[in-house]
């Protein structure tokens, strides 16, 4: 147990609590009324929906819905999964929402966006993450060529990690020369598009700022982002739409493999151990459905640690799961690029790289509350919120979407069965303490998140709001 605030935090009462109220929830009854029948369900595995339909994109940190199935976790609990790879992240997100699909393989900002009504309205939750790290930024070949000679070298090597004010002359000469300077990232409320973001921020190069009418974020913006699904990637950089982009693997090795592109930076370079893509659900279904919420996070817990287990001894088969073309369909060769502890930039420049996928070490699938507040604190950096919001405001929203309730009572309950160590299972008030390893030198606190955006140089300040003129307000 841990000492919270002058009270002590009880991890394994507080599940318990948990378990009960959702039950409760899920019934709408009171104890007398029914509520311990559904508590026992939760606790018996007595699913409500065996068959269910999951979605996700075609990206190796998909793995450990991939892994679930072909190893037999889903199966284990009592449900039979269908894995069904979606167009781009806004036709996973419609599915999610009507009906279509039970779950998914979520962008961390999908759920957050939905239930603040940026985009599309809808009262989604985050009961799991998927992974920490897991994305890069690659440039194309001739910006790459521009800036290699100007990076120092340690060794033979470029030094890591590389500042994108190094492309501040390039981003320049575009200009002279009255061209735009784009690069791509998969999503609007995406990790790629705030790690990007945050990548240029902290080089000197201001990616611009959202309106109510400018999905594309590119008020005041030096270099224009734009969305491409990821699978795109590589040829749309290969066509010359854009100079480089933000994207999870396979899709930065494939630009090595072809030629065409050349990853400049990892996301664990920009902000280390950086959470990434979620399981979401829609809150009704979870309440409708603990039993079966439950399993589904309990299945997929064992498939993060199948994953990560000796070293990532397991990794060889992961690979060759994810190459079929019913998951991710690319080359053995490119995923296991990252997928087996290293990562190449260049031909000739490949690193180690352990912690490049990250799945279940480090306490990787719980849902912080301080990650969700990360990810809605870079929305009103750019204008995505569009006003200045107390610090209750992002406790209160990140507590209605990321759920560790949910995810405690599951990994309890394999801890309890003895599948996973109770180590692994942390201790803690949803919050991690104060985060350092960002690019830029800024720490992070999850419980001061007006103070973290003060902190920065390019970014929204207090008071201030966007238009299609610019930045106004104090």
């Amino acid at each position: 147990m841990n000492k919270l605030g002058g009270f002590r935090f009880d991890r394994r009462g507080m599940v318990a609590a948990m378990l009960a109220s959702v039950a409760l929830a899920a019934c709408g009854s009171k104890p007398d009324q029914g509520g311990e029948k559904v508590a026992a369900a939760v606790v018996d595995g007595q699913v409500e929906k065996p068959n269910l339909k999951l979605g996700f994109i075609k990206l190796t940190d998909m793995a450990p819905l991939a892994i679930a199935k072909e190893k037999g976790f889903f199966a284990e609990e009592g449900l039979n999964v269908t894995l069904e790879p979606q167009a781009n992240w806004k036709v996973l997100l419609d599915g999610v929402i009507g009906g279509q699909l039970d779950g998914a393989h979520m962008l961390a900002g999908q759920p957050l966006a939905a239930t603040i009504g940026y985009g599309t309205k809808a009262d989604l939750i985050a009961p799991l993450s998927l992974d920490l790290n897991g994305n890069a930024i690659t440039l194309s070949n001739r910006v790459w060529q521009d800036i290699k000679p100007t990076l120092p070298t340690e060794g033979g090597k470029i030094t890591h990690p590389i500042s994108a004010s190094y492309l501040k002359p390039v981003v320049a000469k575009f200009q002279q020369q009255g061209k735009p300077f784009n690069m791509g990232m998969v999503f609007p409320v995406s990790t790629h598009n705030y790690e990007l973001r945050y990548w240029l921020a902290a080089g000197g190069l201001n990616p611009g700022y959202y309106t109510a009418g400018d999905v594309g974020g590119t008020v005041d913006a030096e270099v224009k982002l734009s969305v491409t699904p990821p699978p795109q990637m590589p040829a749309t950089l290969e066509a010359g739409t854009i100079e480089g982009y933000c994207v999870g693997e396979p899709w930065n090795q494939a630009a090595v493999q072809k030629g065409i592109g050349v990853p400049v930076i990892t996301d664990d370079e920009i902000w280390h151990d950086n959470p990434e893509k979620v399981f979401g659900l829609r809150k009704d279904f979870a309440d409708k459905n603990p039993a079966t919420t439950a399993a589904l996070l309990r299945a997929i817990i064992k498939a993060q640690q199948w994953l990560d287990a000796d070293g990532g001894k397991n990794r060889a088969e992961a690979v060759e799961i994810l190459s079929r073309p019913n998951y991710v369909g690319a080359d053995k060769a490119v995923i296991a690029a990252s997928m087996t502890g290293k990562f190449t930039f260049e031909p000739g420049d490949t690193r180690d790289a352990a912690g490049f996928n990250i799945f279940f070490d480090k306490f990787a699938g719980y849902p912080y509350y301080s990650d969700a507040v990360w990810y809605l604190t870079q929305m009103r950096r750019w204008g995505q919120i569009a006003e200045d919001k107390p610090d209750s405001w992002y406790f209160e929203t990140a507590k209605a979407v990321y759920r560790p309730d949910l995810y405690l009572a599951a990994a309890d309950k394999l801890v309890k069965d003895g599948v996973i160590p109770a180590a692994s299972v942390p201790d803690t008030d949803g919050y991690r303490g104060e985060q350092g390893g960002f690019i830029d030198g800024i720490t992070y606190d999850g419980k001061q998140p007006n103070a973290y955006i003060a902190k920065f140089k390019i970014g929204l300040k207090q008071g201030q709001r966007v238009t299609a003129a610019g930045v106004s307000g104090s």
